[in-house]
């Protein structure tokens, strides 16, 4: 009996659907006309315009800064989290934990772009770079959490009990065998956190404060006030950057043998 090909197709057809706008949003960087109504030519003068767009470096600066600090604390935070909940599995504190730990993956953004603003601004907190900071630590720490526990379930405690027959310490132990061994894992989590970090607009939206714009915040208001191709020239650079960090994820944390 023949296979229907109709899954394939429609396959295909989502796909298309959602990868044939970013592609023209990316050829359209290189066009030379200026509203991108038709193709007059390849250029390249709209990326070196950027050169000279100094709000957008300092949004930029922002999001890279924001992005390398909570993705350095998610990865703490994240692992360790991970390690508690792989170890004591099972336990009803730990099942309350891990719903805890679980919970920002699941929540709309906007909910919880919302209650964070309402917790800022009850404790009087300023919002700015810190309140963004603290919001992009929320949500990355459930990331790296079940990335990294996802590893430890492949994890073989025996090794570890080994080490320590043979006499090794408890920092030995992790520092030679555990750390190597999960180090795909953290890799792969700090990757993912950083991506949804340098890309996150809606809960980002809600904690800036005045000179603690974004690149995303840029873009959108380059989208109501600024110039399409600049526009589509900053978002393929942004998008270089998210993929770059997937693919690396994606290849840090595929199994090998």
């Amino acid at each position: 009996m023949k296979r229907s090909r109709l899954p394939i197709w429609i396959t295909v057809g989502a796909l298309i659907f959602f990868y044939l706008p970013i592609l023209i949003l990316v050829l359209n960087s290189f066009n030379a006309s200026r509203f991108g109504t038709g193709w007059q030519g390849f250029s390249l003068k709209w990326y070196a315009q950027l050169l000279h767009e100094p709000e957008i470096w300092l949004a930029a600066r922002n999001s890279f800064l924001v992005a390398f600090g909570a993705t350095a604390l998610s990865v703490v935070l994240g692992t360790a989290a991970a390690f508690a909940l792989h170890r004591f599995a099972g336990s009803r504190l730990q099942r309350f934990h891990y719903a805890l730990v679980y919970m920002p993956l699941v929540v709309p953004e906007i909910l919880m772009g919302i209650s964070l603003l309402m917790a800022f601004a009850a404790t009087g907190v300023r919002l700015g770079l810190g309140t963004i900071f603290v919001a992009h630590v929320t949500f990355c720490v459930s990331f790296v959490a079940m990335t990294v526990l996802a590893r430890l379930q492949d994890f073989d405690d025996a090794v570890v009990e080994a080490a320590r027959d043979l006499g090794a310490g408890w920092g030995v132990t992790f520092r030679r065998i555990v750390l190597p061994m999960i180090a795909p894992g953290i890799a792969a989590g700090a990757l993912l956190a950083f991506t949804l970090s340098i890309d996150d607009f809606v809960i980002t939206f809600f904690v800036a404060g005045p000179g603690s714009t974004t690149l995303p915040i840029r873009i959108y208001s380059m989208i109501k006030f600024g110039s399409p191709p600049l526009i589509n020239a900053l978002s393929t650079i942004l998008l270089f950057v998210t993929f770059t960090a997937v693919i690396l994820s994606q290849r840090i944390s595929s199994p090998r043998r």
